[in-house]
């Protein structure tokens, strides 16, 4: 029987969710393959199946699973391409997102932050993060998507022991092994001019116009747990945001 995280504020759904969630993008559950059954779930993680189809929802909302009666509920692929679409509203659709290409570490190291990545991290002068660097990639394709920097917490760098072999997103292995909850992620993207070395990794003409979209990552206690900065050449980024009236 799993154990779902320690006291938290989460609904039950939403920890199940999760759980479920991170398996999948840790290729537990890879694309194509059944779930467990609702009973199956209920008696994992002794729930109800009130609590198991409400998880279930939130995967299918994040586009990660499909569901057929009598079928079951598939783990489903995401469209892959050499261009970062991005149509993301919610931190629930960057986890759904992120399953879409796969991320390749070159290195892990402390850093102290200098001038220069104060500017683009916006992270205090002098301090001791753990940066890890690398190019994220679409899963069918050796064409470099992006280069994608995590800025991580010093208190969350033990987590830098588990990432040689991880190729998704990191903020969730935060959540599960600190018992942390990310509730806001603030982003600002930035037009640049690629270096020439960096233009050469992404296999562009140096000073080719890029994008550089940096997210910062906020707990429940206020306290920032990763700053990420992804620079991607602009033929490949498209944005896409869908704004809604809201009533009252």
């Amino acid at each position: 029987m799993s154990e779902l995280p320690g006291p938290t504020t989460d609904h039950r759904y939403i920890q199940v969710a999760r759980a479920l969630r991170k398996e999948i993008v840790d290729g537990v559950y890879p694309v194509g393959s059944q779930l467990p059954t609702e009973h199956e779930l209920c008696q994992r993680f002794s729930v109800s199946r009130y609590t198991v189809r409400e998880a279930l929802r939130r995967l299918r909302e994040d586009n990660l699973v499909s569901s057929r009666p009598r079928a079951g509920t598939m783990v489903v692929p995401r469209p892959s391409s050499h261009a970062y679409v991005q149509d993301v509203v919610s931190i629930n659709d960057l986890l759904a997102f992120a399953t879409g290409a796969r991320f390749a570490i070159e290195s892990i190291a402390m850093v102290t932050i200098d001038r220069e990545l104060t500017a683009r991290t916006g992270l205090p002068l002098g301090e001791e993060w753990l940066a890890v660097v690398g190019f994220r990639r679409a899963e069918d394709s050796d064409v470099p998507i992006c280069r994608t920097e995590y800025y991580i917490n010093r208190s969350f760098a033990a987590v830098g022991r588990m990432l040689q072999n991880h190729t998704g997103p990191i903020f969730p292995l935060l959540e599960d092994l600190f018992g942390i909850s990310v509730v806001e992620v603030r982003q600002e993207i930035t037009a640049v001019q690629l270096s020439p070395e960096l233009a050469r990794v992404l296999k562009v003409e140096p000073g080719s116009p890029a994008l550089q979209m940096q997210r910062r990552y906020t707990t429940s206690d206020s306290e920032i747990a990763q700053v990420t900065v992804n620079t991607h050449p602009a033929a490949r980024f498209r944005h896409s945001m869908t704004m809604r009236r809201v009533k009252g």
